[in-house]
């Protein structure tokens, strides 16, 4: 790679935090532009990381940031659509822009985050962007690497934490494909195997599943979760037709639980063999060696402690 700064898109969100703070754990220079900078400023007390207050959606932007940077890694992503922020324009739009401003800038290295099951054919439009967008990357002509994580679990994540929100309110579960099954991959693991693909040519063109050492139900996920909460509840399981006419509802809600689309993706497996995070020399953590660190009744629930205390260091 090229002297300069690391251009991490999507610095700022649960996966790029860490992402960030290994990057500057290696040596590099970082660069993470955001729209919020009121939203970044945990970032600032890592050393060697420059939060600019810049739209990346924007091409001009785009170009000027990638100019200068010796790779780009481009974390962003959605899970649901809202507010005219489509898995187009997140997924595809947005590969697409990134791949344009490698090729302009001259910057050869791009690191893309995808998603388990990422196809153009896939049962999701999240799953069939993040096809397209892999697709755009891989003919670009740059030296890419593709990884393609399971469910990521961490501290900030969106998965157990959600259902150990819900565990304390409801007094029953009523879940939606209860039998899908994942193999949660911890978000350290994942930022880690990203830093030590990013010199690395041998990495060049290749696309990495990414997975935890252990497979689940959704109905065994729960569980856990009520477990290590104290906070265990009945589950009632709910059929296809019953799990349609839920998501239907909970879409339109707040928050957005559970969409029609988040259902349609549940019905690949999210599992694989993970011996490509063996391959950057990662020992891929159990969920239950980690999530008790901060579902449990004793667990410290500052959101960015970790990276606060490292950035002292």
């Amino acid at each position: 790679m090229n002297e300069g700064s690391i251009l991490v898109l999507g610095g700022t969100g649960f996966v790029g935090r860490h992402v960030v703070d290994r990057l500057v754990a290696g040596g590099y220079k970082v660069l993470v532009p955001t729209r919020r900078f009121d939203k970044a400023r945990f970032l600032q007390v890592l050393p060697t990381v420059t939060v600019v207050a810049e739209d990346a959606n924007r091409a001009e932007v785009l170009t000027r940031l990638v100019a200068g940077s010796a790779a780009v890694v481009n974390l962003v992503g959605i899970l649901n659509e809202s507010r005219g922020i489509t898995f187009q324009k997140a997924h595809v739009d947005f590969a697409r822009a990134v791949t344009a401003a490698c090729q302009a800038a001259g910057v050869r290295r791009l690191v893309q985050m995808s998603a388990l099951n990422a196809d153009p054919d896939g049962p999701s439009r999240y799953l069939r962007s993040k096809g397209e967008a892999e697709a755009i990357v891989a003919a670009s002509g740059l030296d890419w690497t593709i990884f393609r994580p399971s469910v990521i679990f961490g501290r900030e994540d969106r998965f157990l934490n959600l259902f150990a929100a819900l565990l304390r309110y409801a007094p029953v579960i009523a879940l939606a494909n209860p039998d899908a099954r994942f193999q949660p991959v911890y978000v350290g693991d994942v930022a880690q195997c990203l830093v030590e693909a990013l010199p690395r040519p041998w990495t060049y063109g290749r696309i990495y599943p990414l997975c935890g050492p252990n497979v689940y139900s959704l109905r065994e996920l729960v569980r856990y979760a009520g477990a290590v909460t104290g906070k265990s509840r009945p589950i009632i399981g709910l059929g296809p037709m019953l799990s349609n006419i839920q998501a239907s509802v909970l879409e339109h809600l707040p928050g957005s639980l559970l969409t029609r689309d988040n259902l349609a993706s549940m019905r690949k497996d999210s599992t694989c063999d993970g011996e490509s995070v063996a391959a950057f020399g990662v020992v891929p953590q159990a969920l239950e060696n980690v999530v008790p660190s901060y579902l449990g009744p004793t667990a410290i629930r500052s959101r960015y402690s970790t990276l606060r205390l490292r950035g002292a260091r």
